[in-house]
């Protein structure tokens, strides 16, 4: 067996870990949002440092942590590079799912000497067939495969079928980077660096083992939930646990845009009036709104991951209240996140616009990162309200 030699780390040491990597991962941000994709050098960073093991098993080289070592990780690594930090929360995603897989299918993925950076696209937006001899024949077009370009396997969604046309499941599937066509077509306003291009599968064989049911997933019935031998991170309620991984990111950008806007905008004139920026009421209110957002930002998220690692000890099922509450709290972040970071940009004056400003990156960032799918606040909030009122919650996806 040939495990890429990975460092396993403490959860006390997470953070200090990821601090250590926030200057030089500032090197590089801009270059990582011209070129459209997290630079591999980055992926072997996080690798080398145990952070992108957090949600490994240990005998595949990782540290089998918990949600709020993820939360530690990611916020931190964004106050270096938004991007990066993205792409390491779903990269932290998908080892997850991998640990719902049979144990041949992380094997293949883990046991090859190389990075096993594993991206994905988690929804069923493709198409396989059920074969005679378990194997399924997929075919699809998947946006959005955040961080593909440095990962070495992906998941795939798709409805599955049996070879009638009959619909048995819905599944994430994995198969090798070089099985797939990767289309260079991620150019966009924010969250550009994280290389989220399409990928298309063209009748790939993929082994049965190579699978998971998403429905499973959600509702705690893979065998991985049922083991009392499987690691607790991986007891981590479903639908909680896949929002937190893309919406932590987003505090260490708000952090980021605070302390480059303490260090730039104090002393300066305010163009066509008489005062210094710092000693402006309108100012000092926009900071004081901004830093209490960020707060509130952060007690909320460490609160979901404390939840989310609390019911996971315990090998237990979310209750659905909670469930819709973090459902609801998922999308708070980023938006709580976001409207600090244009409060200061706002009121920072044009000069932020410059697009050597990581303000004006990250605000784009944390823009694009409301506009998710998953992330979006009425389709949260209705979800929650549906809940507390007593009314079906209307999507499996809690």
């Amino acid at each position: 067996m040939n495990i890429h030699a990975t460092r396993t780390i403490r959860e006390s040491d997470v953070k200090a870990i990821a601090r250590a990597l926030v200057p030089e991962l500032r090197k590089t941000e801009f270059q990582t949002e011209a070129d459209r994709k997290v630079p591999v050098e980055n992926i072997r960073l996080l690798n080398d440092s145990g952070l992108l093991g957090i949600f490994r098993a240990k005998k595949w080289g990782g540290s089998a942590l918990s949600m709020r070592a993820h939360v530690d990780a990611v916020s931190t690594i964004a106050e270096g590079c938004g991007a990066t930090a993205w792409v390491l929360g779903v990269y932290h995603a998908h080892d997850y799912i991998v640990g719902h897989m049979p144990e041949k299918a992380q094997q293949e993925i883990y046991a090859t000497g190389r990075l096993a950076a594993i991206a994905a696209v988690i929804g069923p937006r493709g198409r396989a067939v059920k074969q005679a001899d378990g194997s399924y024949i997929l075919n699809g077009f998947w946006p959005f495969a955040s961080g593909n370009a440095a990962a070495d396997w992906l998941l795939l969604g798709a409805e599955v079928f049996d070879a009638d046309g009959n619909k048995l499941d819905e599944a994430d599937l994995a198969v090798p980077v070089t099985d797939v066509e990767s289309i260079d077509d991620w150019k966009v306003a924010g969250l550009q660096g994280t290389g989220s291009n399409s990928v298309r599968a063209v009748d790939v064989r993929v082994p049965g083992h190579r699978y998971v049911s998403l429905p499973a997933l959600l509702e705690n019935q893979t065998a991985t939930f049922a083991s009392p031998d499987a690691d607790a991170i991986y007891k981590c309620q479903a639908g909680p646990a896949l929002g937190m991984y893309i919406c932590t990111s987003a505090l260490g950008a708000a952090k980021r845009s605070l302390e480059e806007f303490l260090k730039v905008v104090p002393g300066k004139k305010v163009m066509y009036t008489a005062h210094i920026s710092h000693e402006w009421s309108a100012l000092q209110v926009a900071v004081g709104e901004a830093a209490a957002l960020i707060d509130a930002a952060e007690l909320i998220l460490y609160r979901m991951a404390d939840d989310v690692d609390h019911w996971a000890r315990r090998g237990e099922k979310m209750p659905m209240d909670l469930r819709a509450r973090i459902r609801m709290h998922i999308t708070m972040v980023p938006q709580m996140c976001r409207d600090a970071v244009q409060k200061l940009l706002t009121i920072g004056g044009a000069a932020g616009l410059t697009t050597k400003s990581p303000i004006q990156l990250n605000w784009r960032n944390l823009q694009a990162a409301t506009m998710h799918g998953f992330l979006l606040q009425d389709a949260g909030a209705e979800i929650y309200g549906r809940v507390l009122l007593g009314v079906d919650p209307g999507t499996p996806i809690i």
